[in-house]
């Protein structure tokens, strides 16, 4: 299910987008989850639902549509927002918010259908693990390959990430977060770490170097903690 975010206040122009979504997935096996924006301030009222493809109109009765990618930057930078509209020199301007593409209108499908079988391909290319947290901003969707490290500390989960720390407020405990991450190379070094591999650099003894955070490993958790490490280094995991 592709969840996409059609941004523009002319009906017409919206339902005939939501037309050729469903004519392409019929036509290619796809389901979606549509959801029409006719204004920015409701756009924004939504910003913290995640969607994977963001069709948008530059031209919006109460914003700009260049403004309001910039402010989706700032919460989700791998959504893929393609612009369309009838200023075809807004081209520059779209690629500092990385737009991904541009449709003119008026609209065909056959323009369309170039531009989104793409945004298929580079959604297919850029698939990753991800789960999914609450935090004092709302959901947060995290990719595996990002996180270093989940911490239990007083009862709340805290993600160590390549972009930051991220620290959840729902009810998830850290072997609900295991199980999510069974596919990515994750591993116990005890009871409170759950530990990217990937990320590992030094095992000395009863500790082990994640990023630049050396974490105790368990007497328990020790021998498959270095079994898994052993696999994932060999490429087994």
């Amino acid at each position: 299910m592709i969840k996409i975010a059609i941004v523009e206040d002319d009906k017409n122009q919206a339902d005939l987008l939501t037309q050729y979504l469903y004519r392409y997935g019929k036509e290619n096996q796809y389901e979606y989850e549509i959801t029409h924006f006719d204004t920015a301030e409701k756009f924004l009222r939504n910003i913290d639902q995640v969607f994977e493809v963001v069709f948008m109109d530059i031209e919006l009765p109460d914003g700009n549509g260049m403004e309001l990618a910039r402010k989706i930057r700032e919460k989700d930078k791998k959504v893929l927002v393609i612009f369309v509209t009838n200023l075809a020199q807004c081209a520059i301007e779209g690629y500092k918010v990385r737009a991904f593409d541009f449709i003119v209108k008026p609209i065909s499908y056959y323009n369309f259908m170039l531009s989104f079988s793409n945004a298929l391909d580079a959604l297919e290319i850029n698939k990753d693990i991800e789960i999914w947290i609450r935090n004092k901003d709302g959901e947060v969707r995290l990719q595996a390959t990002r996180i270093m490290y989940v911490e239990v500390i007083e009862h709340s989960l805290t993600f160590h990430t390549i972009d930051g720390i991220y620290t959840a407020t729902g009810s998830k405990s850290i072997r609900e977060v295991a199980d999510e991450l069974m596919d990515a190379p994750f591993s116990f070094c005890n009871r409170c770490y759950l530990v990217n591999l990937k990320y590992v650099t030094q095992v000395q003894q009863m500790q082990v170097l994640v990023g630049e955070e050396w974490l105790q490993i368990s007497r328990r958790k020790r021998a498959d903690f270095i079994k898994d490490l052993n696999d994932y280094l060999a490429g087994g995991i």
